[in-house]
């Protein structure tokens, strides 16, 4: 028999989302956007809402269709292209990206500041290993995400964020300055390009494998049921990180008259929390850092976790979550930089894959089983997109002049209108 959660288990669930999304990364995004935007910040800010809150979101409403399984939304293209694009994205996003980025950020700005002798080998190594160790015990046992994130640390979180943004609010550091270049015109379109580069449409694809298992334990097990229960989820998380943003961008583009121009969003983040709380705000800025960053470790160990459990029978959950934590905290302390240097070119490669699979998944009862439609719109976006990816890795491509000549290539979005005429393409196929 189906169940029907009631308000205080959806409201977690959401709180659970919402806290699976907001990544420290996340919190240093809004704030130099601000600086930047200044007196753009709202056509802006609302422009990176539409890619940085909307794309995820659409994102797990699409893995909700197929109960999170990325690989059965990947299927519908082909079953080889299911294999590899799934795989690519848990373990690019998962253990050689994501999960050990967690952990040295939480080190960097929740440990360093504190440190009198600065950063060291040894106070990384003990960081981590804490780090890890917390990461792969609250991960344990999935069935308790909802319990332990959700109605635990998210409140921690949104207190100790409420707190700096209501403060900066309320106590004002300064009027907004004029915007920079790239806010001056079109503003909604460039901050629209800002979320769109946080990549959180590709954690979505991760992380929905948790929102329906946590459903799927709850009792909710009607395909129409846990689409419904999602989308209201969603929209919980999709409010408060909406919320955040907007405070957070507000306190950037009105801190530039007391802290300077910066043009690192952290620093953006650590200045303000100094100049409003002095050496406290240190502390609770630590305290936000690190709940975003072990909530969002957590959930990308559990998501991959559950993903390669189910793939690989043999080996327990336990088992595959401990290699992800040891093999993440390895490389937290050894390779990081090298591995972000291999991944996030493929990061780049895959979004505007991941976009368009999750936009046609809209329109799949429309198109059926006609696969040349999928393959020729993910072949048009694909191309361009690789390209970006090899630019990203530091190849230089400018030799190759007819990318300049493809309509919003300059912004970022140059894959769009190559993935239209092959969706096209694959239409006219497929009627033939």
């Amino acid at each position: 028999m189906n169940r029907t959660l009631p308000m205080k288990e959806l409201a977690a669930l959401g709180f659970l989302m919402f806290a699976l999304f907001l990544g420290a990364g996340n919190l240093i995004f809004p704030p130099l956007l601000g600086q930047e935007a200044g007196t753009s910040l709202w056509p802006a800010i609302f422009g990176f809402l539409v890619t940085g809150v909307g794309l995820p979101l659409l994102a797990i409403i699409a893995v909700s269709q197929v109960n999170g399984d990325l690989h059965q939304l990947a299927n519908r293209v082909h079953p080889v292209f299911a294999i590899i694009f799934s795989f690519t994205v848990y373990l690019a996003i998962g253990p050689f990206f994501g999960i050990p980025r967690t952990g040295t950020v939480a080190y960097e700005i929740g440990v360093v500041p504190f440190l009198a002798n600065g950063q060291t080998t040894t106070s990384l190594l003990l960081s981590t290993l804490i780090f890890f160790s917390l990461t792969f015990w609250l991960a344990l046992n999935p069935a308790k995400l909802v319990d332990r994130i959700g109605k635990i640390l998210t409140p921690l979180l949104i207190i100790l964020i409420a707190i700096v943004s209501l403060r900066g609010i309320f106590a004002p550091m300064g009027s907004f300055e004029p915007a920079e270049i790239k806010y001056e015109n079109g503003a909604f379109f460039s901050g629209f390009i800002e979320g769109y580069l946080t990549m959180d449409t590709i954690a979505a694809l991760v992380f929905g494998i948790v929102i329906m298992n946590r459903l799927a334990e709850k009792g909710v097990k009607d395909r129409a049921a846990i689409q419904s229960f999602t989308i209201k989820a969603g929209l919980i998380a999709g409010v408060g990180l909406s919320l955040v943003y907007l405070s957070l961008g507000y306190l950037g583009a009105s801190s530039v008259s007391t802290i300077g121009r910066l043009d690192n969003g952290g620093a953006i983040l650590a200045s303000v929390a100094n100049a409003l709380f002095g050496s406290t705000g240190s502390i609770i800025l630590a305290l936000v850092i690190t709940f975003a960053c072990l909530t969002t470790s957590i959930g990308l160990v559990s998501a991959c976790g559950e993903f390669f459990a189910k793939r690989f029978t043999s080996v327990s959950y336990p088992v595959i979550i401990f290699i992800l934590c040891v093999f993440s905290f390895t490389m937290a302390n050894l390779g990081l930089s090298q591995l972000i240097a291999v991944s996030l070119p493929v990061l780049v490669a895959i979004y505007p894959i991941a976009i368009v699979l999750i936009t046609l998944s809209f329109f799949h009862k429309i198109i059926g089983e006609r696969r040349a439609i999928y393959v020729g719109a993910l072949i048009g976006a694909g191309l361009i997109s690789l390209l970006d990816g090899i630019v990203t890795a530091g190849v230089d491509l400018e030799s190759i002049t007819f990318l300049q000549w493809i309509p919003l290539y300059a912004e970022g979005l140059g894959w769009l209108i190559p993935s239209i005429i092959g969706g096209l393409i694959g239409w006219a196929i497929s009627k033939r």
